[in-house]
């Protein structure tokens, strides 16, 4: 993700250390303002982080079946 989007990366990491260093209680303008504006970009960088291909119940029971074939072939020839 970085490396497709680094400007957008070290942002996001400048407007969340900006939050850290306001404290509790003071600026709360600001606070939301940043809060903002960091969701917005963590939006954006999700968007084009690549996406984990996962497999269904399916595809497991397919798996299963597949190696108790596999058994059966190995015992049976």
């Amino acid at each position: 993700m970085i490396s497709v989007a680094p400007g957008l990366a070290a942002t996001a990491l400048k407007l969340a250390r900006a939050l850290d260093r306001i404290a509790d209680g003071d600026s709360p303008t600001a606070q939301a303002h940043l809060a903002d504006k960091l969701h917005a970009l963590l939006i954006r960088l999700r968007g084009l982080a690549p996406v984990k291909e996962q497999g269904d119940s399916v595809d497991e029971f397919t798996r299963e079946r597949e190696a108790r074939r596999a058994e059966v072939r190995r015992i049976h020839g």
